[in-house]
């Protein structure tokens, strides 16, 4: 997979990207994830990428001209099978959209800031608006990492234990059991005896038991 990002902030975004999970993925060559600074995309004196809305009011706004270079740069190299604005009033970002996404070859995702984009960007060259939740940043990149992270960790090959993602929250509309680890016993409090039992059918039912009774009590409108 390839993700390509634009954004005016390359350097917030580049730190999630050369640790952990998401580092091991690029070192394997599982996934390239290429920043474009839009900056370098305008001819206007002081790589100004942004200006006053059109009938006033506060707030500058990211440019057409710009975006639709990058954009347009990166189309004529390879196809694009999403491209994503990162917007608070996109689409809420779910497991369903990571799962699907994760499936793509090439997909381009371009940070907001300021007060958005021209909304011609919008109309013309976005396929796909996504929001990490029901609140405003102070631009799309740190939602772009979000993305990328629920995205790249589902891609076969990423996680030691490919079944891992496949037994998170949310995957099968359920809030994942308890877990626990060693000491079997701390200070009092033990782990369920069925855990320790060996009995591996008994305790992926008490996994799905304790799943459901988790989301009923947290999480009731995932099961409507």
């Amino acid at each position: 997979m390839r993700i390509d990002i634009i954004t005016v902030l390359p350097e917030l975004l580049r730190s999630p990207f050369e640790a952990s999970i998401l580092k091991r993925a690029i070192g394997k060559g599982l996934v390239e994830v290429h920043f474009h600074d839009l900056r370098d995309y305008t001819d206007h004196s002081y790589k100004q990428v942004d200006d006053y809305q059109f009938g006033g009011g506060a707030g500058m706004v990211l440019m057409i001209e710009p975006i639709d270079r990058c954009i347009s740069s990166l189309k004529s190299e390879r196809l694009y099978d999403e491209v994503i604005y990162m917007t608070p009033d996109g689409e809420t970002l779910n497991q369903k959209t990571a799962n699907g996404l994760s499936l793509l070859k090439n997909i381009i995702i371009l940070c907001g800031h300021y007060k958005g984009v021209d909304q011609r960007v919008r109309d013309s060259m976005i396929t796909k608006e996504i929001s990490i939740g029901d609140y405003v940043l102070s631009g799309g990149e740190l939602g772009a990492a979000v993305l990328c992270d629920t995205i790249i960790r589902l891609i076969p090959g990423v996680l030691n234990d490919e079944t891992s993602a496949l037994t998170d929250t949310f995957q099968d509309n359920l809030l994942a059991p308890p877990v626990y680890t060693r000491p079997s016993e701390y200070k009092g409090m033990k782990v369920p005896d069925v855990l320790l039992s060996g009995n591996f059918p008994e305790i992926e039912r008490w996994r799905e038991e304790e799943a459901l009774k988790r989301t009923e009590n947290l999480r009731p409108d995932l099961l409507q």
